[in-house]
């Protein structure tokens, strides 16, 4: 499993160079192609205690609507790929303020070491320069910001805050409640949390009354605030918060401050009196997919771990590759805003690129009321071969995306070779529901899992973890990760595996063992036996011999090739190794190793001789080091040689056997004899290596000493070495394997 460790919590400067800023493009016009932006910075809670940032430094969600008085935190952003002294310098100015402001741009509070704030920008941007904000009357400001550099020349970026006071919800409902425009967005909002969460907390009735205040619409309470906020407006009125939280204190509140109180619209699209003035225009209003907007609430440890999560997760930094113009089939699943217009049926996708967070999963409005935790969607999930999922629970809103592309019975018989060939990265819930595979005909059983486990994905992926586990922020939750790979500490959460199979068969790992799947003798966990039968049949494909960790599929690869490649990536990309159906994906792997080799029984021999001279593949006589006919000769050595192995040969002193074809003839080697083999008795001894290790095979006939070199030394390839050695002459044999210089 993979770890991904956010920048977020490192110490970033803000002119490291990196990487390139590939396929980002520039956000305004210069003398050469920079590729830059200027943006407002959210400052969370989190940032605040991560960055040991100033006392009385003010929460901002990043919007470009904010209220009067409050900090904007500008930032200018140039590409990773320039270095520092290719950066000449920043300079700030105000092209734009409305009438009677006298504001002007003051220093930033974020110092050097607070990198760029989305986790997936981190791969692209770094910090050129900041500045700050605060204006001091209702309208638009414009700010211009041009980034001078050695090479590039020099970039002008331009950025757009409107300021302005606070409204409520009671001026919000006036439309957004089936009035002026099509939509009933308050209505819904009203069912959620968010719509109680202050009222609540003041009856004493929530479970979470910490920062109870905040809880409302525009509390800050910084001297230069003018923006009819819950403070402004509390400040008034002489409304001070009650002493004791009980009963009756929401009802005694003043409806100037009702009308302000819980988390409402203004709170994640801004202050909204500009908006409201100029009868919605959207240019005076925010809509924003930045994290920052939930983060401003939900990144304050140890109670609000949601954010601090999400940024060690993979969605926090999903890869920017598959967005862009172009990309509409594509952004449905690879951006948040994306799959937020596939969601809503969409006919025209926004490819501009945003990270998988809060808002892609959640929809704040409460779109749907029967939808629990504000999910977006939980109809069901339509695979691609037709199977319909109806009851993942919470899951199905995983399963929109991961999922395999293809029909698997019928892409595999027609797609060409390619490097693009597969599944595509993510088809975790064709595994889960045991579907779409290459199955060859056959039935192929499944795991209990999709039955069993009621929210299916969330269930183990969002397990709780404890403010004082190791793992906390690390694993569960909203990182997704149902482990920590900390290297000889990792944790995984195997709790939720408990619950089912009892805390005796699975203690700490997720490598469980249950059963020999790879036919090796020895039962080792679920997920090293998958990984072994993944080895066998990479070895099995193009080019054939070594273990593959990648496949590299092109135009020359068979039909069978295919097939079993397309099964090779099912069970790989699912990254599971077996956990989210063990029987499907050992069945996958067998299927296909049989198809290629003629062996569906693990270390077995082909299907047609045994089926040929023992009438089932489950006769323990077929067994390829059995000797049914008690001459001594396996009937690995017969099937090699072509030999009945139901027909006893013709041992002679020193352990030899003459053989003429299928026939077993006299030990006499008569001139011009042909097709005459001698079989001798040997031993095999395979073991693994390292690239620069030498190897000394030695033997023993007893165990009371005298060791003997075998051969000169072997060198390590990285891969197992098979080394066969006579033993006719010996009665018995030992041998043993030693690092050698």
């Amino acid at each position: 499993m993979k770890k991904h460790t956010s920048a977020k919590r490192a110490s970033i400067g803000l002119l490291a160079a990196a990487l390139g800023a590939a396929g980002v493009a520039p956000t305004a016009n210069a003398q050469s192609p920079l590729p830059s932006r200027l943006v407002a910075r959210p400052v969370t809670p989190g940032d605040i205690s991560a960055w040991n940032l100033p006392a009385g430094t003010e929460v901002s969600a990043g919007l470009a609507t904010v209220g009067v008085g409050t900090p904007v935190y500008l930032e200018a952003d140039v590409s990773l790929a320039l270095s520092a002294s290719n950066i000449l310098s920043v300079s700030w100015s105000l092209t734009n303020t409305p009438p009677g402001s006298a504001v002007t741009l003051q220093a930033s509070p974020l110092g050097a070491d607070v990198p760029v704030f989305e986790p997936a920008d981190q791969l692209v941007y770094q910090v050129a320069g900041r500045t700050l904000l605060r204006p001091d009357a209702a309208g638009q400001y414009t700010i211009l910001a041009t980034v001078a550099t050695a090479h590039q020349g020099t970039t002008n970026l331009a950025l757009t805050i409107t300021a302005a006071k606070y409204m409520g919800i009671n001026t919000c409902a006036l439309c957004h409640s089936g009035g002026l425009v099509a939509d009933n967005m308050v209505t819904s909002w009203s069912q959620t949390a968010h719509a109680t969460c202050f009222s609540e907390c003041i009856d004493g009735t929530h479970p979470n009354q910490r920062s109870i205040l905040y809880h409302t619409v525009g509390y800050d309470t910084n001297a230069l605030v003018a923006n009819d906020g819950f403070s402004d407006v509390a400040a008034r009125l002489g409304w001070t918060f009650p002493a004791v939280l009980t009963n009756g204190n929401w009802a005694a509140t003043p409806p100037p401050l009702r009308n302000l109180a819980n988390i409402q619209c203004e709170n994640c699209h801004g202050a909204g009196s500009e908006h409201a003035d100029s009868l919605g225009n959207p240019a005076r209003i925010s809509v924003s997919f930045n994290s920052g907007t939930c983060g401003q609430c939900h990144d304050s440890l140890p109670t609000e771990t949601q954010n601090a999560e999400w940024s060690q997760s993979l969605h926090a930094v999903s890869t920017r590759i598959p967005s862009g113009p172009g990309r509409e089939a594509c952004v449905g699943c690879h951006t948040g805003s994306g799959f937020v217009g596939k969601v809503n049926g969409a006919s025209a996708t926004n490819t501009d690129y945003v990270a998988i967070n809060c808002q892609t999963c959640h929809s704040t409005h409460n779109d749907d009321t029967t939808y629990t935790n504000l999910l977006r969607t939980l109809k069901p999930v339509t695979l691609m071969d037709g199977t319909v999922v109806a009851t993942a629970g919470k899951g199905a809103l995983c399963m929109n995306c991961h999922m395999s592309r293809q029909n698997a019975a019928n892409y595999v018989e027609t797609a060409a070779g390619n490097s693009l060939f597969g599944p595509h990265e993510g088809p975790q819930a064709d595994m889960l529901m045991g579907v779409n595979g290459v199955t060859y005909g056959r039935s192929i059983p499944s795991s209990a899992h999709r039955d069993v486990v009621g929210d299916t994905c969330v269930t183990c992926h969002m397990q709780p973890v404890a403010t004082t586990d190791a793992a906390f922020l690390h694993a569960g939750g909203h990182t997704f990760l149902p482990m920590w790979d900390n290297g000889p500490n990792s944790i995984s959460l195997t709790a939720a595996c408990q619950n089912c199979h009892g805390a005796t068969t699975i203690t700490d790992t997720f490598d469980f063992p249950l059963q020999d799947y790879d036919g090796d003798g020895v039962i080792e966990g679920v997920q090293t036996e998958v990984q072994n039968l993944l080895d066998k049949l990479s070895m099995l494909l193009p080019p054939i011999g070594p273990v593959k960790s990648s496949l590299s599929i092109d135009s020359t690869w068979t039909r069978p090739q295919l097939r079993a490649a397309y099964n090779w990536l099912f069970v790989n990309n699912d990254g599971s190794h077996g956990i989210h159906n063990t029987a499907y994906a050992v069945g996958l792997l067998k299927a296909s190793i049989a198809d290629l080799t003629g062996v569906s029984v693990p270390g077995g021999l082909p299907d047609a001789w045994v089926t040929q001279y023992f009438g089932s593949l489950t006769n323990p006589s077929a067994v390829p080091n059995a000797a049914p006919t008690g001459d001594g000769i396996p009937n690995w050595v017969k099937y090699a040689l072509g030999l009945d192995p139901t027909q006893p040969g013709v041992a002679v002193p020193g352990g030899v056997v003459w053989a003429n074809g299928k026939n077993l003839v006299s030990p006499i080697i008569n001139p011009g004899e042909t097709n005459t083999v001698a079989i001798f008795t040997a031993a095999e001894i395979v073991f693994a290596t390292e690239v620069g290790q030498n190897y000394q095979i030695q033997s023993i006939s007893s165990l009371s000493g005298g060791w003997q070199n075998v051969g000169a030394p072997l060198a390590g390839t990285g891969s197992p070495i098979s080394y066969v050695t006579p033993t006719r002459n010996n009665v018995q044999m030992f041998f043993r394997v030693v690092r050698s210089p």
